[in-house]
């Protein structure tokens, strides 16, 4: 009797299941999203503008190529000014030997439509990267076999201390959603010294570039917002999806903007996996 009672409340569970389509926020007006970054590395600065879209628009991205960039660096009257490069469909600095300097804070600034964009950054030095170095390892409990890379440095700063690695693969950048490897100094930072282990199993003949940024915390808490939002299942359970808060303000003019401004020193290290 009991079997028949429990197959009953089963049956009414499952006829009671209903579809709910949550509502979305949409996008009120025109917003630009702002992608820009200022590092040491000439090959890496550049300002990206596209104009956001609702949730579920699949058209093409609109790539906003007639704004004014530039970048003053704070406490001086020098600015630093970029054009819109047809080929990477991002505004580049008209003269590639400004970089970004340690201890030199930075504003963006971009004018677009009536409105006038900034954001903020300091140039933080750079923590000490030792080595990379890879050994092969037969399959474990959620690890597939392969070769693994360790990461050695140090990091010697007591604060301000927002990292982040990106891997390349024979020229491919890792970027699904597990990829954004993302740390800060909340558990110590012993374990970098110790080796970092990345996260891969790679094969033999590959070229993996390592890249290590350190970041102001608030493109920091982006990157964390944006980590959050790509793994957001829209379960039951799930807060509903909603754009990571951005460090870059609307300092005149109406409407809102998206997007980060990122003011980081970039170490890389490149290594080949060969069978010793």
């Amino acid at each position: 009797m009991k079997k028949v009672w429990l197959i009953m409340f089963c049956f009414f569970l499952l006829s009671c299941q209903e579809e709910v389509n949550l509502p979305l926020a949409k996008i009120d007006g025109i917003v630009p999203v702002i992608e820009a970054i200022w590092t040491d590395i000439p090959f890496y600065n550049e300002v990206k503008i596209t104009l956001a879209q609702n949730y579920f628009d699949s058209s093409d991205i609109t790539v906003v190529s007639n704004a004014l960039v530039r970048i003053l660096i704070e406490g001086t009257s020098i600015y630093i000014p970029f054009y819109f490069n047809e080929d990477t469909q991002s505004y580049k600095p008209v003269r590639e030997t400004d970089t970004a300097i340690v201890g030199e804070s930075y504003e963006l600034q971009v004018f677009w439509e009536g409105n006038y964009y900034t954001s903020k950054g300091l140039m933080l030095a750079p923590p000490i990267l030792d080595s990379l170095n890879y050994s092969y390892q037969e399959e474990r409990l959620f690890r597939d076999e392969g070769y693994y890379i360790k990461v050695f440095g140090k990091i010697p700063f007591e604060e301000n201390n927002f990292y982040r690695i990106k891997v390349i693969e024979n020229d491919t950048l890792k970027n699904d959603r597990d990829d954004y490897l993302l740390f800060d100094d909340t558990f110590g930072l012993q374990f970098f010294e110790e080796g970092l282990e990345l996260n891969y199993p790679f094969e033999e003949g590959d070229k993996v570039r390592m890249e290590l940024f350190r970041m102001n915390k608030d493109a920091y808490d982006f990157f964390s917002q944006l980590v959050g939002l790509l793994f957001n299942d829209g379960g039951l359970f799930s807060p509903p999806p909603q754009n990571p808060d951005s460090n870059i303000i609307v300092e005149e003019g109406e409407g809102k903007v998206l997007g980060y401004f990122l003011v980081t020193p970039i170490l890389t290290e490149t290594v080949f996996i060969r069978n010793d």
